[in-house]
């Protein structure tokens, strides 16, 4: 049962906690693969398919204590979770990056709480409208497979301090909040083997270069002093770095208009993504996902 009242970001993706079976939107054929084992993803401006082999687990490691030694929280969201976004031990697990695209902009409702915004089945909205993601909120019915229903933070006991909390919500653990909506994103082939996969989080402050769910393109939503708003739209590793260093005149506007306090805790000056830990070229979570590439879309999407 879904937990209310939560709050905050980042990121991310998949711990221990099984598979969840998707709501679908396309039927699927009876051969091949499981489609509730599919999931899209982005490589070189292209969708791609995740598979996950369904046997091969995620893992989180090292440990919360490992990672925070030191955080009271830490110690206490353990009883929830053992999967991180804020440290990374760059050598735990052999894997290649993943690129978790977070539409921060969206607020609160990320977690998939209804009673902070999100649609009923998991989706961020923004002034009314449902942003469709590639995985819906942990927990919901568009959660994806290998993907942990909470996520411990250190950015998230900084937002839940900056609106005032001084204890978890819902009866979580300062710092505990579902795994957020969220889109992928590589910096491979379109086609690639079975890999432990480690996560990078990013969250994407400008909504004019937020994918779309099922294809690589992007829409401009907000008015920007780019000459070309969706110029960097996430479906590629190219366009990330490059919406790392850009500022954006639509990601200060927005987020200081509708009041976000993710953005008002963990924004960088008007840049249009903000990666927490400042890399890209380092993990920030303790959370490993197998699955192998494939290109094209999958079956189906959440909805």
């Amino acid at each position: 049962m879904m937990i209310v009242a939560v709050v905050v970001v980042i990121l991310v993706v998949a711990g221990g906690l099984g598979y969840y079976y998707l709501v679908v939107k396309h039927s699927s054929s009876s051969s091949g693969p499981d489609p509730a084992l599919e999931m899209g993803g982005f490589a070189n401006g292209q969708i791609v398919t995740f598979l996950y082999n369904g046997t091969t687990t995620e893992v989180c490691t090292p440990s919360l204590s490992v990672m925070f030694p030191t955080d009271a929280n830490a110690t206490a969201a353990a009883a929830k979770t053992g999967c991180e976004v804020g440290n990374a031990d760059q050598n735990a697990v052999q894997q290649v990056p993943q690129y978790i695209l977070v539409p921060a902009f969206a607020g609160l409702s990320i977690f998939g709480v209804t009673d902070l915004g999100a649609s009923s089945h998991g989706f961020p909205t923004v002034n009314g409208t449902t942003v469709l993601t590639q995985c819906g909120a942990g927990g919901t019915s568009t959660a994806c497979p290998a993907h942990p229903t909470y996520l411990f933070s250190p950015a998230f006991s900084l937002v839940e301090a900056h609106i005032g909390k001084t204890t978890g919500y819902g009866g979580l653990p300062l710092g505990v909040l579902p795994t957020p909506a969220h889109d992928h994103l590589l910096d491979t082939p379109s086609t690639y083997p079975n890999v432990y996969w480690g996560i990078t989080v990013v969250l994407v402050f400008d909504p004019n270069i937020f994918p779309a769910q099922s294809s690589p393109t992007c829409t401009m939503s907000v008015h920007s002093n780019l000459s070309n708003p969706t110029g960097n739209c996430l479906t590629s590793f190219g366009a990330l770095q490059t919406a790392l260093k850009t500022c954006s005149s639509s990601a200060n506007a927005f987020n200081n208009a509708t009041a976000n306090p993710i953005w008002q805790t963990l924004k960088s000056g008007c840049d249009q993504v903000v990666v927490p830990g400042g890399s890209l070229s380092n993990l920030n979570g303790n959370l490993y996902i197998p699955f192998s590439v494939m290109p094209g879309a999958p079956p189906m999407f959440p909805s």
